[in-house]
C-alpha cells in the first residue's frame, strides 16, 4: 500500500522524459468538468438526493409498492419522481457538456515540441514536464515554462497577461544570459540543464528556483517564467522549458474546484420538508390511534359484514397498517410536482436573463449569459459584492484628459458665453490630420492647446518634449509611419501618445539616444542617464543632451514630491498649478507634475563621476544612488501637470451608487498599489471627501495591524455614540433626489494592503477585521493575492451568513468567484478564465445593476410567491383527507376520486401557478431600478421564511377545514329538487373537489400582481379543462369501457345540475377567500410597504408614458490629489540603458523624417483647417438667419 506525499520541491531535467516521469508529474491535460460517462450517474444522483424531498419520495414509492398499505397506485409517485430527476440530470449534463467541449478545445491546441532532434507538432495535452517548446508571436503559452531564448536581443520577450490578471498592457520577460544564445535547435537538443524549484502553487507573481547547468547554479525568479494563459506579443519566437503542466500550472491552481452551489431557499426547503414530514407522521399517528380505538369499540361489531383480512390479527395491527396508508394518502402536502415546477421556473428565469436586450453589449456582440440555472433567486438576496478593479470597474484604458502648462489649464471646452460645456460623444474633437504620424484613436477637445503649440510657445513645447523623452516606452515601427508603443504601464503610453499627437513624436531609441520628430523635423537626443522610478522616489527623471549641445534634466512624478524640489523662482507657478491639480483630482483624474532643470557641462561631469563610482560599490548601493539622484533633482523649474483619466467602464458610478442604495456593500479587492486603488475609489464615488474618515491599514507586523484595526474600530464606535442623538430620518421615498445625493450620508472607509491583510486574516484578528469592515461603507483591499481574495470572501460568507457575489475578469479572480455564493465573470477583450468559472457573465459592470435589482429581485419575488401559494393549495387539498378520517372510521379511504388526486397538481392547478412564477412582477423594471430600496426585503429574507411558511400552511389548513365542513354540514340538511337526500359519498367528493379547484383559482387570481395573456389562458383554461375531464371521466362511455377504473358514473352530471350544490360551492368559496382578502386589504391600507406605495404610484401613472429617471452625475469636489501615473512596479530604466532590449538592427527612420521635413508647412495646415472649421458654423448660422 503506497501513500501519496505532498511535493516538497520539483526537479525537472530538460529533454529527459524518462527521468522526469519517475516523479509522476501531471501531464498537460486539463479538466474543468465535473463528470465523465462513468461517474455522471452516481455523482449526479448523489447531488440530487442531497435534497431531502427526493429521498422522501423514494421512501414513499417503496411504501406504495406494498399492497397491504397502499391506497394509491405506485405510478402517481414514480412518474413525477423520474421526471424531476431526469430534467435535473439533463440540465446538469448539458452544463457539463459545454465544460467538456471547452476542455477539449484547449487540450487539442497545437504546440511545437522539440523531440528527437526536430520540432514536431504536438497537442497541448501531450506536452510533458521537461519538454522544450517553441512559441510564436500571438500564441498562447501552453504551460508554465522557463524562458530560454527568444528572437529578441538578450533573450527578451513581451507577453500579455489578460487571462491571468485582466491587464492588457505588455510585460517584459528576460531569459538567463547563459541560455539566451540557445536559438538553434541543435544547441537546444544538447541543453541538459536541471531546474530545482518550488512545488506547484497558485502564486501568480512569485517563482523561486535554481538552474543547474555545466557545474554552475543560476538563480531563477518570476521574471524568467512565462505562465500558462499568457500570450506572446511582438516577439517572433521564443523557446522555453516546461516546469509545470496541466492542472499544476499556476493558472489552473487558481481555478479551484468546481463546487456544487445551492441557494438559501434550497436549504430552507430541506428544513421545511423535514418539518412537513414530522407533521405528516403526527397526523398519521393521530389517525392510526383513531383507527385502533374505532376498530376496538365499533369495528368488532361489523366483523360479519366487514371481516378482517387474514394477516390482520388485532386492532393495534390495523392501526399500524392505517398509519402507513395515511402517510401515503397525505404525502401530497409536498408533491413532487413542486420540484418539477421549481426547475422549470429556474430554467425560464435563466432564459429571461439571456434574452434581455438591455444587458446586451453591442460593441463586443456579447449578450448576458446565465451559465447556471440554480441560483437565480439568490440574485435577489445579495448583501456583499466583491469586485476586482482592473478590467471590471475600469476599462484599463488611460486617456490624456487635461493638463496645466505655465499656469494655464487646457482640456475644457467653453461656449460663446465662456461657460464650461460638458464633453459628450457629440462634442467635436481636435483635428490632428495635419500630423501624418498622429494616433487616430487619440481624442482631445480643446483647440487652444494646439494653438499654443502652433505659436511655438516655449512652455508648451518643453511640456510635450518632456513627455516624449521622459519614459521607458519601446517604439515599434514595422511599416513606414505605423508606430506602436509598447508601454510598461498604460499611463506612460497615454502620455507619450499625447506628445505624439501634439507634434513631438517619439520614433526610436537606442541605449544612448532617443530620436524624436519635432514638428516635422528629426531631433536626436543623447540619453545620458535614466533616474528610474520606484515606490519610494515616486518620480522618474532622464538626463539628455539636445541637438544644440545643452544638457537638461526632465522629471515627472507625484506633485508633492516634485514641489518639494522646485527652485524658489517657480513658487508662484507652483501655487497656480496646485489649484489646477486639486481641480483635476476632484474629477477623479490621475495627476503628474512635470519639471526640468538646465545642467552645466562641468556640473554634470562631476555628478556623472559620482554616479559611476556609486554604481560599482557593493554595500548600500541603493541608498547611495537614491542620495545621488536626490542631489541632482534639486532646484528644478516647474513646467506644469498632466491629468490622465483611468477610464471607468460606462455606468460604473451610477451602478455603485444604485447598489449602495439597495444596502449592498461593495468591497474592491485588487492587486494594484494603494494609490491607484484609492484613486479609482474616488473616481467611482466609493470614497468621498465628505466621509468622516478613511482608515488606511498598512502595518507590517501583526501587532501593528492589530493596533490599527482596534484604533479605527474605537474611533468609529466613539464617534457614533456622540452622534447617535443627531440621527436624521430619511425623507419621503418619492423625493426626486438623485442617487448621488441620497448616498452621501457621512460614512467611513477602510483601505488595507496585502501585507497587512495577511496578518488581519489570522484567526485571532479576523473577527476584528470583519467587525471594522462592516462598520465601514466602503472597503478596498489592495495588493492582494488571488488566494487572499478568496479568503476575504470566505470570511464574510462564514461569519456574516449573508449572500455574497464576486465579480471579476481575470484568472486571478477565479478563486474569489468560486468561493462566493454567486460568481460573475466580465467577458470582453480580456481573458475568459473568469467567465468559464462563473455562474453569470456579461460584458460590462453596469449590467450588474439590472441583473440584481431587476432579474434577481423578480426571480426571488416570483419564487417566494410560487412556494407560498404551492404549500397553501396543497395543504388545502391534502388535509381534507385528515378531516374525513374522523367520519369514515379512520379507514384510509380517500375523499376524492383517485383520478382527481393524480391530476390535481399535474393538470388542474399546475399551469396558473407556473404562469405566476414565470411572469409576475410587483413593479416594473424601471421602478425596480428607480427605487433600489425595493431590493431590501430579499436581503432580509422577508418574502419566504419559516414564519411565512407557517402562515401559508395555516391558511391551507383553515381552507381545508372549511372545504370539508361547510359542504358536510350543508349536505346533512340539504335536499334535491325532487325531495331526495344528498346521501352519496361520490356527490360529496365532486362538490369538495369542484369547490377546491375554484377556491385555489380565485386565490391565485388575487395573488397575481401582473396579468398577461398567458396568465388568463392558463387560469381560465385550467378551469375549463377540469370540468371537461370531470364530465368525461364520469360519463357512461368510459364506464362502459373501463368499469373498474371509472366508478363515479354520472355523479358530476347529477350533482352539478342542482342549484343547491352551486350555492354550497359559492358559500364555501366566499368564506374561504373573504378573510384573507380583508386582511390583505387592511394591511395595504393601514401598514403599506414600500412595494405597495410604488405599485400604487405605478398604477396611477399607468396611462402616462413611463419616464425613466436618469441618475444625475454629480461632480465630486475634492481636494485630494490622485495617484501619479506610473507603473505599479519598478521601472525598466536600467534595462533600457544597458541596451539589452534593443534590436540588433532597428528600422531606420531617417527617410520618413526627411519626408516629413519636406512638408514643413504643418502650421499653415493647422491654420487653414482651423479657419475652415470655424467658418462652417458661421456660414450655416448666417444661412439660418436668412431663412
Amino acid at each position: 500500500m503506497c501513500f501519496v506525499t505532498a511535493e516538497k520541491e520539483r526537479r525537472v531535467k530538460a529533454n529527459a522524459r524518462e527521468y522526469n516521469e519517475k516523479f509522476s508529474y501531471a501531464n498537460n491535460h486539463i479538466k474543468t468538468s465535473k463528470y465523465n460517462v462513468f461517474t455522471f450517474l452516481p455523482i449526479n444522483l448523489f447531488e440530487q438526493f442531497q435534497r431531502v424531498a427526493n429521498a422522501y419520495f423514494v421512501v414513499l414509492l417503496i411504501l406504495q409498492l406494498i399492497p397491504e398499505i397502499s391506497s394509491l397506485s405506485w405510478f402517481t409517485t414514480i412518474v413525477p419522481l423520474v421526471l424531476v430527476l431526469v430534467i435535473t440530470a439533463v440540465k446538469d449534463a448539458t452544463d457539463d457538456y459545454f465544460r467538456h467541449k471547452s476542455d477539449r478545445q484547449v487540450n487539442n491546441r497545437q504546440s511545437q515540441v522539440l523531440i528527437t532532434g526536430s520540432l514536431q507538432k504536438e497537442k497541448w495535452m501531450n506536452v510533458r514536464v521537461g519538454d522544450i517548446i517553441q512559441l510564436e508571436n500571438n500564441q498562447f503559452v501552453a504551460a508554465d515554462i522557463l524562458l530560454l531564448c527568444s528572437s529578441e536581443p538578450y533573450g527578451l520577450c513581451y507577453i500579455e497577461t489578460a487571462e491571468l490578471d485582466g491587464e492588457t498592457n505588455l510585460k517584459v520577460r528576460q531569459a538567463l544570459s547563459v541560455t539566451s544564445d540557445l536559438g538553434d535547435v541543435s544547441k537546444l537538443m544538447d541543453f541538459d540543464g536541471e531546474v530545482i524549484c518550488e512545488p506547484p502553487n497558485n502564486k501568480l507573481d512569485k517563482f523561486t528556483g535554481t538552474l543547474h547547468w555545466r557545474d554552475n547554479k543560476y538563480s531563477l525568479d518570476n521574471e524568467k517564467m512565462l505562465l500558462r494563459g499568457c500570450v506572446l506579443r511582438n516577439t517572433e519566437w521564443c523557446f522555453g522549458m516546461v516546469i509545470f503542466a496541466g492542472l499544476q500550472t499556476k493558472l489552473m491552481q487558481n481555478c479551484g474546484r468546481t463546487k456544487f452551489k445551492r441557494t438559501s431557499i434550497d436549504k430552507l426547503m430541506n428544513t421545511l420538508v423535514l418539518w412537513i414530514f414530522a407533521f405528516l407522521i403526527c397526523m398519521g399517528v393521530v389517525l392510526a390511534i383513531g383507527n385502533t380505538i374505532w376498530e376496538t369499540c365499533v369495528g368488532r361489531k361489523f366483523e360479519l359484514f366487514l371481516p378482517w383480512d387474514e394477516f390482520q390479527s388485532s386492532a393495534v395491527f390495523s392501526g399500524f397498517l392505517t398509519f402507513w396508508s395515511y402517510i401515503i394518502i397525505l404525502n401530497t402536502v409536498v408533491p413532487i410536482s413542486l420540484y418539477v415546477s421549481v426547475e422549470v421556473l429556474r430554467l425560464s428565469h435563466s432564459f429571461f436573463i439571456n434574452w434581455d436586450q438591455k444587458m446586451y453589449h453591442n460593441q463586443s456582440d456579447t449578450p448576458a449569459e446565465a451559465r447556471t440555472t440554480t441560483l437565480n433567486e439568490e440574485l435577489g438576496q445579495v448583501e456583499f459584492i466583491f469586485s476586482d478593479k482592473t478590467g471590471t470597474l475600469t476599462q484599463n484604458i488611460m486617456a490624456f484628459s487635461k493638463c496645466s502648462i505655465n499656469g494655464q489649464t487646457y482640456g475644457d471646452v467653453y461656449d460663446e458665453f465662456n461657460q464650461k460645456v460638458e464633453i459628450t460623444e457629440k462634442t467635436e474633437c481636435v483635428d490632428f490630420s495635419f500630423n501624418p504620424l498622429c494616433d487616430k484613436a487619440f481624442k482631445f477637445y480643446d483647440c487652444s492647446l494646439v494653438e499654443a503649440v502652433k505659436q511655438q510657445e516655449s512652455a508648451a513645447q518643453d511640456f510635450f518634449r518632456l513627455l516624449a523623452l521622459c519614459h521607458t516606452v519601446m517604439p515599434e515601427e514595422k511599416s513606414e509611419g505605423n508606430l506602436v508603443y509598447q508601454a510598461q504601464s498604460p499611463d506612460e503610453g497615454a502620455l507619450v501618445t499625447a506628445a505624439r499627437n501634439f507634434g513631438f513624436i517619439f520614433r526610436a531609441r537606442t541605449p544612448e539616444t532617443i530620436t524624436l520628430c519635432e514638428r516635422g523635423r528629426a531631433a536626436t537626443y543623447d540619453l545620458l542617464a535614466i533616474l528610474d522610478f520606484n515606490n519610494v522616489r515616486k518620480r522618474m527623471s532622464v538626463i539628455v543632451r539636445n541637438p544644440q549641445g545643452q544638457i537638461k534634466l526632465y522629471c515627472k512624478g507625484a506633485d508633492t514630491i516634485i514641489f518639494d524640489r522646485l527652485d524658489p523662482s517657480s513658487e508662484d507657478l507652483m501655487y497656480a498649478t496646485s489649484e489646477h491639480l486639486s481641480e483635476f483630482a476632484g474629477e477623479g483624474l490621475r495627476t503628474l507634475a512635470l519639471a526640468y532643470k538646465d545642467l552645466s557641462k562641468e556640473y554634470y561631469q562631476v555628478w556623472q563621476k559620482k554616479l559611476h563610482y556609486v554604481s560599482t560599490v557593493i554595500e548600500n548601493r541603493e541608498e547611495q544612488l537614491a542620495a545621488l539622484y536626490e542631489e541632482i533633482e534639486q532646484g528644478m523649474k516647474l513646467l506644469g501637470a498632466t491629468a490622465i483619466e483611468d477610464k471607468l467602464q460606462e455606468g460604473v458610478q451610477e451602478t455603485i451608487a444604485c447598489l449602495n442604495l439597495a444596502d449592498i456593500k461593495i468591497w474592491v479587492l485588487t492587486g494594484d498599489k494603494l494609490e491607484t486603488a484609492m484613486s479609482i475609489g474616488y473616481s467611482c464615488n466609493m470614497l468621498r471627501d465628505d466621509m468622516d474618515e478613511v482608515f488606511v491599514i498598512s502595518g507590517l507586523t501583526q501587532l501593528e495591524v492589530q493596533q490599527q484595526l482596534r484604533n479605527a474600530k474605537e474611533n468609529i464606535l466613539g464617534l457614533r455614540r456622540l452622534s447617535s442623538t443627531a440621527d436624521v430620518q430619511k425623507g419621503d421615498v418619492f423625493a426626486e433626489d438623485s442617487v448621488f445625493e441620497e448616498t452621501i450620508i457621512s460614512e467611513y472607509a477602510l483601505v488595507i494592503n496585502g501585507h497587512s491583510l495577511a496578518h488581519a486574516l489570522e484567526p485571532q484578528l479576523e473577527h476584528t477585521l470583519l467587525d471594522l469592515a462592516c462598520l465601514c461603507k466602503t472597503v478596498i483591499c489592495c495588493r492582494v493575492t488571488p488566494m487572499q481574495k478568496a479568503q476575504v470572501v470566505e470570511l464574510v460568507r462564514r461569519h456574516k451568513m449573508a449572500v455574497t457575489l464576486a465579480v471579476g475578469d481575470g484568472a486571478n479572480d477565479v478563486s474569489m468567484i468560486k468561493t462566493a455564493h454567486i460568481g460573475v465573470g466580465i467577458s470582453g477583450q480580456e481573458g475568459m478564465q473568469a467567465v468559464l468559472a462563473s455562474d453569470y457573465s456579461f460584458a460590462q459592470f453596469r449590467y450588474l445593476q439590472r441583473l440584481l435589482l431587476v432579474h434577481g429581485r423578480w426571480s426571488y419575488f416570483r419564487m417566494c410567491n410560487f412556494l407560498a401559494y404551492f404549500f397553501y393549495k396543497n395543504f388545502a387539498f391534502t388535509l381534507v383527507h385528515f378531516w374525513y378520517g374522523f367520519f369514515c372510521g379512520f379507514s384510509a379511504q380517500t375523499v376524492y376520486d383517485q383520478w382527481f388526486i393524480t391530476l390535481f397538481n399535474i393538470v388542474y392547478t399546475s399551469l396558473p401557478v407556473l404562469a405566476m412564477g414565470l411572469f409576475d412582477q410587483d413593479v416594473n423594471d424601471q421602478n425596480s431600478l428607480r427605487y433600489p430600496s425595493l431590493y431590501k426585503p430579499g436581503q432580509q429574507n422577508l418574502l419566504f421564511n419559516k414564519r411565512q411558511f407557517f402562515l401559508c400552511t395555516l391558511q391551507g389548513m383553515v381552507t381545508s377545514f372549511l372545504l370539508f365542513f361547510i359542504p358536510y354540514g350543508a349536505f346533512s340538511v340539504m335536499l334535491k329538487d325532487d325531495g331526495s337526500d344528498f346521501s352519496d359519498q361520490q356527490a360529496f367528493a365532486v362538490t369538495i373537489a369542484t369547490t377546491l379547484v375554484i377556491v385555489v383559482s380565485v386565490q391565485i387570481g388575487l395573488d397575481t400582481h401582473y396579468w398577461t395573456a398567458v396568465n388568463h389562458l392558463f387560469m381560465w383554461g385550467s378551469l375549463i379543462v377540469y370540468f371537461a375531464i370531470l364530465f368525461a371521466m364520469q360519463s357512461d362511455g368510459l364506464f362502459g369501457i373501463f368499469p373498474s377504473n371509472f366508478p363515479f358514473i354520472g355523479t358530476a352530471r347529477n350533482c352539478l345540475s342542482e342549484k343547491s350544490v352551486w350555492l354550497v360551492i359559492l358559500l364555501t368559496t366566499v368564506v374561504c377567500i373573504l378573510p384573507g382578502l380583508v386582511v390583505s386589504f387592511l394591511r395595504i391600507d393601514l401598514f403599506p410597504t414600500l412595494t405597495d406605495k410604488i405599485r400604487h404610484l405605478q398604477q396611477s401613472r399607468k396611462k402616462q408614458r413611463p419616464q425613466e429617471q436618469n441618475l444625475r452625475r454629480v461632480r465630486r469636489t475634492s481636494s485630494r490629489r490622485s495617484a501619479y501615473a506610473f507603473s505599479h512596479q519598478q521601472g525598466y530604466g536600467e534595462l533600457i540603458t544597458s541596451g539589452k532590449n534593443m534590436r540588433v538592427s532597428t528600422l531606420s527612420s531617417s527617410r520618413s523624417l526627411e519626408r516629413i521635413a519636406q512638408s514643413s508647412s504643418w502650421i499653415e495646415n493647422i491654420l487653414k483647417r482651423k479657419n475652415e472649421v470655424s467658418a462652417e458654423p458661421a456660414e450655416s448660422h448666417k444661412a439660418d438667419r436668412l431663412k
